[in-house]
């Protein structure tokens, strides 16, 4: 891939980001917390809010996995479920890292 290439995929997905974490987001948060998913997983599992997210990333990454090993056979996907799987598991990480701030702002 070429240089100016690449960097219009970057700057494509930092736009998806943006977006993916707005649109979720109000779905999946509340106005005062934007972990609450994650908070209220734990309360229900008894895992942290971190394995709890870690446990709903997990379905993404196998996803990606079986993209993987699928694309080996020649089994390609489209740009599309490229692109909803990739930044699914990129805002999980973000996510994540929320989440591990604001335990450290809480301790």
């Amino acid at each position: 891939m070429r240089e100016k290439e690449f960097y219009k995929l970057v700057n494509r997905r930092f736009n998806k980001i943006t977006e993916g974490l707005v649109s979720k987001g109000k779905e999946y948060s509340t106005e005062d917390d934007k972990l609450h998913n994650f908070k209220k997983a734990s309360d229900i599992t008894g895992k942290s809010k971190e394995e709890a997210l870690m446990g709903f990333m997990l379905k993404h990454i196998v996803s990606i996995n079986d993209i993987i090993e699928q694309s080996k056979e020649g089994k390609l996907p489209s740009r599309e479920v490229i692109d909803e799987k990739i930044g699914d598991v990129i805002n999980y990480f973000i996510l994540l890292e929320a989440c591990l701030v604001e335990r450290i702002q809480n301790a």
